[in-house]
């Protein structure tokens, strides 16, 4: 019986931490950021975008969250409007 070929796997985004930043990233293609405000109030401390998604949270922890939770949304569901070129 012959070796069965190997499956490629599909790459995991992952976190990468910066200067005051983290980005997520899936091999090259740059998915998200989170960033520090110093200048902030404390309830918006941590600033987050994903694609056409931003917003302020408290806490790192939950800025990450929000950024995994857009692209997820991003890459489930259909963009409402198309870009004309």
């Amino acid at each position: 019986m012959p070796p069965q070929p190997r499956r490629r796997r599909k790459a995991l985004p992952i976190w990468e931490r910066g200067f005051r930043s983290h980005g997520y990233w899936v091999g090259k293609e740059k998915l998200g950021s989170v960033a520090l405000d110093g200048d902030a109030p404390p309830e918006a401390k941590y600033r987050w975008q994903a694609g056409t998604h931003a917003g302020a949270t408290a806490t790192l922890p939950e800025a990450k969250r929000a950024v995994e939770a857009a692209v997820l949304l991003g890459t489930s569901q259909l963009p409402l409007f198309t870009a004309e070129h």
